[in-house]
C-alpha cells in the first residue's frame, strides 16, 4: 500500500521495570486534534470504575472539554491544575467527585507553560502532583491538550503508558511518527519506562476504504500495539458530553458504551500481562 511507505516503523513498546505496578498511570495522546482523547478519557475511565477500579482523571487541556464533560464550568472553578502545577497546591484539593474523580482543568491552565518555563525540574510537577494521590487509584488517566508542548511532556513524564487515539484517516496516521520521537527523547532523558500502551482506531467508519486501508496501515506499522477496539463514528459521543455525562451512563446499553466497555477489557488484560511478566 503506497500510503504505508510514509510511516516508517517506530521502536516497539520499551519494557516496565521489573516488579509489579501498584498503579497505571496513562497518558491519552496524540498532538492532532479532534481525535477523541477527551471522549476515550473519560468513557475509559467510566468503563474501568465498572469493572471496580479506582479512577482518577486529570484534565491537562486549557480547554477544559473534560471538566465540562462531567458538567462543570471551567469559568467558574476557583482552582485547577494550573494552581497544582504552578502554585504547587497539592492535587486533592482540585479533585471533584463526578462519575469518577477529576481532577479539573480552567483557562488558566493556558499560562501553565510559560509559568513553568523557568522553573527547575518543569517537567517533573505533574509526576510530584500525582505522587500525593497515587496510592489511592489503580489507574490514572491524563487528557493532554493537542500538542506536544510542556503540558504534554509533564503527562509522559508522569506516565507508564500512553494510549494514541488516532483518527482513521491519512494526516493522522503522520503524527504517530512525531509523537515516537517525543516518547524516544523522554525515554532518554526524563522517563526510560514510558512506552505507547496501545493505539486506538477512533471514528472509524467501516464503510468507507480510507477508514479500513488506515487500520491497516496501523497494524502493518504498529503491529499488536494497535487495539482491537475500533471506536466507530457515532452522534452518542458528541451528545453525552451536553448532559455533562460520558456514554456510558447516558446510553449505557448502546454500542458506543460497549466499545469502550471492551477497550477497557483490553487495557486490563494488558496491564495483567505485565504484571505477571
Amino acid at each position: 500500500m503506497a500510503l504505508a511507505r510514509l510511516l516508517p516503523r517506530p521502536n516497539t513498546r520499551t519494557k516496565p521495570a521489573k516488579g509489579p505496578t501498584l498503579v497505571r498511570v496513562i497518558a491519552l495522546a496524540n498532538q492532532k486534534g479532534g481525535v477523541a482523547k477527551t471522549t476515550t478519557t473519560l468513557n475509559l475511565a467510566v468503563a474501568l470504575k465498572e469493572k471496580g477500579m479506582k479512577v482518577l482523571c486529570v484534565d491537562l487541556d486549557p480547554q477544559g472539554n473534560l471538566t465540562m464533560s462531567q458538567g462543570l464550568n471551567p469559568d467558574e472553578i476557583d482552582r485547577s491544575m494550573y494552581d497544582v502545577l504552578v502554585h504547587k497546591l497539592p492535587i486533592e484539593q482540585v479533585i471533584h467527585e463526578r462519575e469518577i474523580d477529576l481532577a479539573v482543568s480552567s483557562i488558566d491552565l493556558a499560562g501553565a507553560e510559560l509559568a513553568l518555563s523557568s522553573m527547575i525540574g518543569r517537567e517533573r510537577a505533574l509526576e510530584k502532583a500525582i505522587g500525593e494521590v497515587r496510592d489511592g487509584y489503580d489507574f490514572v488517566l491524563i487528557d493532554t491538550p493537542p500538542s506536544l508542548g510542556l503540558l504534554t511532556i509533564n503527562a509522559l513524564v508522569a506516565s507508564n503508558g500512553v494510549i494514541v487515539p488516532v483518527q482513521c484517516e491519512y494526516l493522522s496516521l503522520r503524527g504517530l511518527v512525531q509523537l515516537e520521537n517525543t516518547l524516544s527523547m523522554i525515554r532518554e532523558n526524563l522517563n526510560p519506562d514510558v512506552g505507547i500502551e496501545g493505539i486506538l482506531p477512533t471514528m472509524y467508519d467501516s464503510r468507507t476504504l480510507h477508514s479500513r486501508e488506515a487500520v491497516e496501515i496501523l497494524q502493518e506499522n504498529f503491529g499488536d500495539l494497535v487495539f482491537d477496539t475500533k471506536i466507530r463514528k457515532t452522534v452518542r459521543y458528541a451528545e453525552a458530553p451536553v448532559k455533562g455525562t460520558s456514554v456510558l451512563k447516558y446510553e449505557p446499553s448502546g454500542s458506543a458504551a460497549q466499545a469502550y466497555r471492551e477497550l477497557a477489557k483490553e487495557v486490563l488484560d494488558g496491564t495483567q500481562a505485565r504484571e505477571h511478566a
